[in-house]
Protein backbone atom coordinates (compact mmCIF):
# COMPACT_ATOMS: atom_id res chain seq x y z
CA UNK A 1 0.00 0.00 0.00
CA UNK A 2 1.37 3.51 -1.03
CA UNK A 3 1.48 5.82 1.50
CA UNK A 4 -0.76 8.86 1.38
CA UNK A 5 1.53 11.58 1.63
CA UNK A 6 -0.17 15.28 2.51
CA UNK A 7 1.52 16.07 -1.14
CA UNK A 8 -0.34 13.99 -3.23
CA UNK A 9 -3.66 14.73 -1.38
CA UNK A 10 -2.97 18.45 -2.42
CA UNK A 11 -1.76 17.93 -5.67
CA UNK A 12 -4.96 15.52 -5.99
CA UNK A 13 -7.20 18.57 -4.49
CA UNK A 14 -5.35 20.68 -6.66
CA UNK A 15 -6.42 18.71 -9.94
CA UNK A 16 -9.86 18.29 -8.65
CA UNK A 17 -11.10 20.55 -6.38
CA UNK A 18 -12.37 17.85 -4.38
CA UNK A 19 -12.38 18.09 -0.75
CA UNK A 20 -9.27 16.53 0.80
CA UNK A 21 -11.11 13.66 2.65
CA UNK A 22 -12.44 12.72 -0.43
CA UNK A 23 -8.90 13.08 -2.23
CA UNK A 24 -7.35 11.10 0.76
CA UNK A 25 -9.88 8.24 -0.17
CA UNK A 26 -9.66 8.41 -3.69
CA UNK A 27 -5.60 7.82 -3.21
CA UNK A 28 -6.46 4.94 -0.21
CA UNK A 29 -8.71 3.30 -2.91
CA UNK A 30 -6.22 4.06 -5.57
CA UNK A 31 -3.31 3.34 -4.01
CA UNK A 32 -1.49 6.47 -4.19
CA UNK A 33 -1.85 7.14 -8.58
CA UNK A 34 -2.68 10.96 -8.52
CA UNK A 35 -4.81 10.38 -12.47
CA UNK A 36 -6.46 6.70 -11.05
CA UNK A 37 -7.52 8.52 -7.70
CA UNK A 38 -8.77 11.78 -10.14
CA UNK A 39 -10.95 8.85 -12.31
CA UNK A 40 -11.96 7.77 -9.19
CA UNK A 41 -13.88 10.89 -8.15
CA UNK A 42 -15.50 11.44 -11.42
CA UNK A 43 -16.92 8.01 -11.62
CA UNK A 44 -18.47 8.76 -8.08
CA UNK A 45 -19.66 11.63 -9.16
CA UNK A 46 -17.35 13.65 -6.97
CA UNK A 47 -15.96 15.93 -10.40
CA UNK A 48 -18.12 15.34 -12.24
CA UNK A 49 -16.19 17.18 -15.32
CA UNK A 50 -12.46 16.76 -16.80
CA UNK A 51 -9.69 17.59 -14.70
CA UNK A 52 -9.72 21.30 -14.16
CA UNK A 53 -5.91 21.96 -14.04
CA UNK A 54 -6.60 25.85 -14.45
CA UNK A 55 -7.09 27.15 -11.26
CA UNK A 56 -4.97 30.56 -11.68
CA UNK A 57 -3.36 30.95 -8.14
CA UNK A 58 -0.09 33.45 -9.52
CA UNK A 59 0.01 37.00 -10.80
CA UNK A 60 0.93 38.15 -13.77
CA UNK A 61 -0.08 38.77 -17.61
CA UNK A 62 -0.47 37.45 -20.44
CA UNK A 63 -0.22 38.95 -24.03
CA UNK A 64 -0.16 38.11 -27.86
CA UNK A 65 2.01 39.37 -30.68
CA UNK A 66 1.66 38.65 -34.20
CA UNK A 67 3.37 39.26 -37.58
CA UNK A 68 3.01 37.62 -41.07
CA UNK A 69 2.55 34.01 -40.51
CA UNK A 70 3.05 33.93 -37.22
CA UNK A 71 1.62 34.22 -33.65
CA UNK A 72 2.68 34.65 -30.41
CA UNK A 73 0.94 34.10 -26.62
CA UNK A 74 3.22 35.11 -24.01
CA UNK A 75 2.98 34.42 -19.97
CA UNK A 76 5.04 36.12 -17.40
CA UNK A 77 3.97 35.45 -14.01
CA UNK A 78 5.47 37.69 -10.78
CA UNK A 79 3.87 37.64 -7.18
CA UNK A 80 1.02 40.29 -6.93
CA UNK A 81 -1.48 41.55 -8.60
CA UNK A 82 -0.05 45.24 -7.73
CA UNK A 83 3.36 44.64 -9.56
CA UNK A 84 0.98 43.35 -12.68
CA UNK A 85 -0.33 46.30 -13.19
CA UNK A 86 2.98 48.65 -12.74
CA UNK A 87 4.14 50.39 -16.07
CA UNK A 88 7.73 48.89 -15.59
CA UNK A 89 6.67 45.07 -15.56
CA UNK A 90 4.12 45.81 -18.38
CA UNK A 91 6.93 47.26 -20.55
CA UNK A 92 8.70 43.63 -19.66
CA UNK A 93 5.90 42.26 -20.78
CA UNK A 94 5.86 43.58 -24.16
CA UNK A 95 10.01 43.72 -24.81
CA UNK A 96 9.59 39.80 -24.06
CA UNK A 97 6.92 39.37 -26.47
CA UNK A 98 8.47 40.90 -29.27
CA UNK A 99 11.92 39.01 -28.48
CA UNK A 100 9.85 35.89 -29.26
CA UNK A 101 8.13 36.80 -32.21
CA UNK A 102 11.51 37.64 -33.39
CA UNK A 103 13.23 34.57 -32.62
CA UNK A 104 9.98 32.20 -33.06
CA UNK A 105 9.39 33.95 -36.74
CA UNK A 106 13.11 33.64 -37.22
CA UNK A 107 13.61 30.03 -36.88
CA UNK A 108 13.64 28.29 -40.07
CA UNK A 109 10.45 25.45 -39.40
CA UNK A 110 8.29 28.55 -38.27
CA UNK A 111 8.75 27.27 -34.72
CA UNK A 112 4.27 25.95 -35.09
CA UNK A 113 2.66 24.27 -32.19
CA UNK A 114 4.72 21.07 -30.81
CA UNK A 115 7.90 22.16 -33.30
CA UNK A 116 11.00 20.23 -32.11
CA UNK A 117 13.23 23.46 -31.63
CA UNK A 118 10.24 25.04 -30.04
CA UNK A 119 12.21 24.59 -26.61
CA UNK A 120 15.20 25.34 -28.17
CA UNK A 121 13.38 29.16 -29.21
CA UNK A 122 12.00 29.55 -25.48
CA UNK A 123 16.02 29.13 -24.65
CA UNK A 124 17.00 31.38 -26.57
CA UNK A 125 14.31 34.11 -25.59
CA UNK A 126 14.66 33.54 -21.91
CA UNK A 127 18.67 33.92 -22.10
CA UNK A 128 17.91 37.38 -24.23
CA UNK A 129 15.92 38.91 -21.58
CA UNK A 130 17.82 37.63 -18.47
CA UNK A 131 19.20 41.00 -17.46
CA UNK A 132 16.09 42.82 -18.45
CA UNK A 133 14.64 40.49 -15.81
CA UNK A 134 16.88 40.05 -13.27
CA UNK A 135 16.92 44.07 -12.96
CA UNK A 136 13.76 44.62 -12.83
CA UNK A 137 13.36 41.81 -9.86
CA UNK A 138 16.20 43.58 -8.22
CA UNK A 139 14.17 47.12 -8.65
CA UNK A 140 10.61 45.93 -7.70
CA UNK A 141 12.13 43.32 -4.86
CA UNK A 142 9.41 40.52 -6.32
CA UNK A 143 10.32 37.31 -8.03
CA UNK A 144 9.34 37.21 -11.63
CA UNK A 145 10.17 35.16 -14.51
CA UNK A 146 8.98 33.92 -17.95
CA UNK A 147 6.44 31.14 -17.75
CA UNK A 148 5.98 29.83 -21.56
CA UNK A 149 6.02 30.71 -24.57
CA UNK A 150 3.88 28.95 -28.02
CA UNK A 151 3.81 30.30 -31.45
CA UNK A 152 1.55 28.88 -34.71
CA UNK A 153 1.94 29.52 -37.98
CA UNK A 154 -0.27 30.43 -40.84
CA UNK A 155 -1.93 32.19 -43.67
CA UNK A 156 -3.94 34.67 -41.66
CA UNK A 157 -2.88 35.07 -37.82
CA UNK A 158 -5.49 36.10 -34.92
CA UNK A 159 -5.14 36.95 -31.71
CA UNK A 160 -7.80 38.24 -28.70
CA UNK A 161 -7.02 39.04 -25.04
CA UNK A 162 -9.55 38.46 -22.36
CA UNK A 163 -9.97 40.68 -19.30
CA UNK A 164 -7.31 42.95 -20.27
CA UNK A 165 -5.90 44.87 -18.00
CA UNK A 166 -4.21 47.50 -20.79
CA UNK A 167 -4.20 46.60 -24.45
CA UNK A 168 -3.16 43.65 -25.54
CA UNK A 169 -2.72 42.19 -22.07
CA UNK A 170 -4.82 40.63 -19.66
CA UNK A 171 -5.44 37.21 -18.04
CA UNK A 172 -6.46 34.89 -20.89
CA UNK A 173 -4.73 35.00 -24.76
CA UNK A 174 -5.32 33.33 -27.66
CA UNK A 175 -3.69 33.01 -31.17
CA UNK A 176 -5.08 30.95 -33.89
CA UNK A 177 -3.58 30.70 -37.67
CA UNK A 178 -5.92 29.97 -40.57
CA UNK A 179 -4.63 28.93 -43.98
CA UNK A 180 -7.49 29.14 -47.46
CA UNK A 181 -8.39 25.99 -49.37
CA UNK A 182 -6.99 26.28 -52.30
CA UNK A 183 -9.22 26.67 -55.53
CA UNK A 184 -12.12 27.92 -54.20
CA UNK A 185 -14.41 29.99 -56.02
CA UNK A 186 -15.51 33.05 -54.34
CA UNK A 187 -18.91 32.58 -55.08
CA UNK A 188 -18.50 29.25 -52.88
CA UNK A 189 -16.89 31.22 -49.45
CA UNK A 190 -19.36 33.38 -46.96
CA UNK A 191 -18.62 36.89 -46.62
CA UNK A 192 -15.56 38.10 -45.42
CA UNK A 193 -13.50 34.91 -45.49
CA UNK A 194 -10.42 34.29 -43.52
CA UNK A 195 -11.30 38.13 -41.79
CA UNK A 196 -14.43 37.52 -40.86
CA UNK A 197 -14.43 34.36 -39.06
CA UNK A 198 -10.28 34.30 -37.45
CA UNK A 199 -11.33 36.85 -34.79
CA UNK A 200 -14.61 35.25 -34.21
CA UNK A 201 -12.47 31.56 -33.85
CA UNK A 202 -10.28 33.48 -31.53
CA UNK A 203 -13.22 34.19 -29.45
CA UNK A 204 -14.67 31.03 -29.60
CA UNK A 205 -11.20 29.16 -28.10
CA UNK A 206 -11.30 31.97 -25.09
CA UNK A 207 -14.63 30.42 -24.02
CA UNK A 208 -14.39 26.93 -24.64
CA UNK A 209 -10.65 26.43 -23.94
CA UNK A 210 -10.30 23.23 -26.64
CA UNK A 211 -7.68 20.94 -25.84
CA UNK A 212 -7.07 19.36 -29.17
CA UNK A 213 -7.55 21.19 -32.69
CA UNK A 214 -8.63 18.08 -34.52
CA UNK A 215 -9.93 14.38 -33.68
CA UNK A 216 -6.36 12.81 -34.71
CA UNK A 217 -4.71 15.02 -32.30
CA UNK A 218 -6.58 13.53 -29.37
CA UNK A 219 -4.40 10.77 -27.41
CA UNK A 220 -6.03 7.17 -28.12
CA UNK A 221 -5.59 6.80 -24.19
CA UNK A 222 -7.54 9.42 -23.02
CA UNK A 223 -10.38 8.32 -25.29
CA UNK A 224 -10.07 4.70 -23.52
CA UNK A 225 -10.00 6.68 -20.32
CA UNK A 226 -13.66 8.67 -21.06
CA UNK A 227 -14.83 5.05 -22.12
CA UNK A 228 -13.37 3.41 -19.18
CA UNK A 229 -15.02 6.08 -16.60
CA UNK A 230 -18.30 5.90 -18.31
CA UNK A 231 -18.57 2.32 -18.11
CA UNK A 232 -17.53 1.90 -14.40
CA UNK A 233 -20.22 4.83 -13.49
CA UNK A 234 -22.91 2.26 -14.03
CA UNK A 235 -24.21 4.56 -17.22
CA UNK A 236 -24.43 1.09 -19.04
CA UNK A 237 -24.94 -1.53 -16.12
CA UNK A 238 -27.73 -3.81 -17.57
CA UNK A 239 -28.08 -2.73 -20.86
CA UNK A 240 -28.19 -4.90 -24.02
CA UNK A 241 -24.20 -5.12 -25.75
CA UNK A 242 -25.48 -3.35 -28.69
CA UNK A 243 -26.99 -0.43 -26.91
CA UNK A 244 -24.08 -0.42 -24.43
CA UNK A 245 -21.88 0.07 -27.67
CA UNK A 246 -23.75 2.52 -28.55
CA UNK A 247 -24.06 4.95 -25.43
CA UNK A 248 -20.01 4.04 -25.13
CA UNK A 249 -19.47 5.84 -28.95
CA UNK A 250 -22.12 8.20 -28.00
CA UNK A 251 -20.26 9.52 -25.12
CA UNK A 252 -17.15 9.83 -27.01
CA UNK A 253 -18.65 11.96 -29.74
CA UNK A 254 -19.70 14.31 -26.75
CA UNK A 255 -15.95 14.07 -25.76
CA UNK A 256 -15.07 15.20 -28.83
CA UNK A 257 -17.48 17.87 -28.63
CA UNK A 258 -16.01 19.35 -25.68
CA UNK A 259 -12.41 19.17 -26.06
CA UNK A 260 -11.86 19.48 -29.71
CA UNK A 261 -11.84 22.66 -31.29
CA UNK A 262 -13.01 21.62 -34.98
CA UNK A 263 -15.96 19.88 -33.13
CA UNK A 264 -17.26 22.48 -30.89
CA UNK A 265 -20.32 23.65 -31.44
CA UNK A 266 -19.75 27.05 -32.59
CA UNK A 267 -20.31 29.72 -29.88
CA UNK A 268 -22.16 32.71 -31.92
CA UNK A 269 -23.82 29.89 -33.69
CA UNK A 270 -24.11 26.52 -31.91
CA UNK A 271 -26.34 24.94 -34.78
CA UNK A 272 -22.73 24.33 -36.52
CA UNK A 273 -19.73 23.21 -34.99
CA UNK A 274 -16.49 25.38 -36.08
CA UNK A 275 -15.32 23.06 -38.71
CA UNK A 276 -18.65 24.14 -40.98
CA UNK A 277 -17.85 27.58 -39.66
CA UNK A 278 -14.35 27.49 -41.22
CA UNK A 279 -15.81 25.20 -44.34
CA UNK A 280 -18.29 28.31 -45.19
CA UNK A 281 -15.83 30.69 -44.66
CA UNK A 282 -12.98 28.93 -47.15
CA UNK A 283 -10.28 28.37 -44.63
CA UNK A 284 -8.77 25.78 -42.74
CA UNK A 285 -6.78 25.73 -39.09
CA UNK A 286 -3.15 25.56 -39.35
CA UNK A 287 -2.69 25.79 -35.24
CA UNK A 288 -4.16 27.92 -32.02
CA UNK A 289 -2.76 27.97 -28.79
CA UNK A 290 -4.67 29.42 -25.49
CA UNK A 291 -2.68 30.87 -22.23
CA UNK A 292 -5.08 31.14 -18.63
CA UNK A 293 -2.84 33.49 -16.47
CA UNK A 294 -1.50 30.63 -13.69
CA UNK A 295 -2.72 27.92 -14.98
CA UNK A 296 -1.61 24.86 -13.43
CA UNK A 297 0.06 26.59 -10.49
CA UNK A 298 -0.87 27.29 -6.99
CA UNK A 299 0.72 30.12 -4.88
CA UNK A 300 1.95 28.86 -1.92
CA UNK A 301 -0.69 28.38 1.07
CA UNK A 302 1.52 27.14 4.58
CA UNK A 303 -2.19 26.86 6.37
CA UNK A 304 -3.27 24.77 3.52
CA UNK A 305 -0.61 22.64 4.03
CA UNK A 306 -0.69 22.61 7.63
CA UNK A 307 -4.21 21.47 7.23
CA UNK A 308 -3.53 18.79 5.30
CA UNK A 309 -0.62 17.68 7.53
CA UNK A 310 -3.17 17.49 10.65
CA UNK A 311 -5.57 15.56 9.01
CA UNK A 312 -3.12 12.82 7.79
CA UNK A 313 -1.82 13.02 11.26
Amino acid sequence: MAEITAKLVQELREKTSAGMMDCKKALVENDGDVQAAADWLRQKGIVKAASKSGRAATSGLVTVVKCDGMGCVVELNVETDFVAKNDKFQKLVADVAAKALEVYSGCGCKCETACDCAEKCFAKVNDAMSDEVKNLIATIGENMNIRRISAVGGEHIYTYVHNALVLGMGQIGVVVALNDVAGLPPEALAKGGADEVGPKIAMHIAANKPEFMTIADVDPAAVEREKKIFIESGATAGKPEQIAEKMIAGRVQKYYGESVLEEQPFVMDPSKTVKQVLADAGVTLSGFAYYLLGEGLQKRDDNLADEVAKMLG
